[in-house]
């Protein structure tokens, strides 16, 4: 028989472990599905400055914190990949290593890394979307950083305290990030920022030895010589159970307001998966606690 919680989170990030305290605060018996790790990508932030009360706690830590909370307050939590979801009154979710019933659901699957699309970028050594997890291979070598925004930045800034060079390509004329950050990395003596450029293809046999950077304002091309590149060029939902329960748009978000309930009853969205204008840490938490509320009443 298959066992019964009255609510399953889908996602260990901010807003799915959100989601578990409330819910255990209310008496409810929660299951905290995980693929991957615990805490989400914010766990991969070397630094964590927004978050109330906890100026420059590290997103591990962070992470760790929220995880123990979770823990101490009851709930269950396996790290298994979700596979799919039979929608019902009793609403089952079967993942990679077997299945579990439900009341309610909570959908808080967040977001992916986006990737440039360029051959080999899944399989070349060399290549990587965590500077805190493989920063330290590139210790003292030429490593470069694509994207413009927060992340790209804090990586950059991370990098440049471990390589002999940084570079930073973005493909826009002007970089996205935060003011702050933007300085901080344009005052580090090794770190070169190139502009109005993209990587049209990675170079290296058994492993990663340079880019084929372009201008795209002059068409201009060149070769850079890196040993590590990190891409920081955005992200997309984690949408593909949302989408099969018909929640979420083409673009795989789901456009749950911010009640957080979806067209689907027992249904709730909670975190970056949801079409809305802010993505940041404290909004994934404030969606978290209002999908465990609404969740804990429909439940009863």
């Amino acid at each position: 028989m298959r066992e019964y919680f009255d609510i399953i989170v889908i996602g260990g990030g901010p807003a799915g472990l959100t989601a578990a305290i409330y819910a255990r605060r209310a008496g409810k018996s929660v299951l905290v599905l995980e693929k991957a790790s615990v805490g989400g990508q914010i766990a991969a932030s070397p630094q964590v400055d927004n978050f109330p009360g906890c100026p420059g706690i590290s997103g591990a830590e962070l992470a760790d914190r929220l995880y123990a909370q979770v823990e101490d307050l009851g709930a269950r939590m396996e790290l298994e990949e979700a596979l799919s979801v039979e929608n019902g009154p009793v609403k089952t979710v079967t993942t990679d290593y077997g299945a579990y019933t439900c009341g309610a659901l909570i959908l808080a699957t967040g977001m992916k890394h986006r990737s440039l699309g360029l051959d080999r970028e899944e399989t070349l050594p060399g290549v990587s979307f965590c500077a805190v997890c493989d920063g330290a291979f590139y210790k003292g070598k030429d490593a470069a950083v694509c994207g413009g925004g927060n992340t790209a930045l804090q990586d950059a800034l991370f990098l440049s305290d471990l390589c002999r060079h940084v570079t930073v390509i973005h493909r826009r004329g002007q970089l996205r990030g935060d003011p702050i950050l933007a300085e901080a990395v344009k005052k580090r003596k090794n770190v070169t920022i190139l502009l109005d450029t993209v990587v049209e293809s990675l170079l290296g046999g058994e492993a990663l030895t340079g880019l084929l950077l372009k201008n795209t304002v002059t068409g201009e091309t060149r070769e850079l010589a890196v040993d590590g590149l990190f891409q920081a060029v955005g992200q997309q939902p984690e949408g593909v159970l949302a989408q099969a329960l018909g929640v979420a748009n083409d673009a795989g978000f789901i456009p749950a307001g911010e009640d957080c309930l979806t067209p689907v009853p027992g249904v709730f969205a909670a975190g970056d998966c949801r079409v809305k204008e802010v993505r940041q840490l404290t909004t994934a938490c404030a969606d978290g606690a209002v999908a465990a509320l609404a969740a804990c009443k429909y439940c009863g």
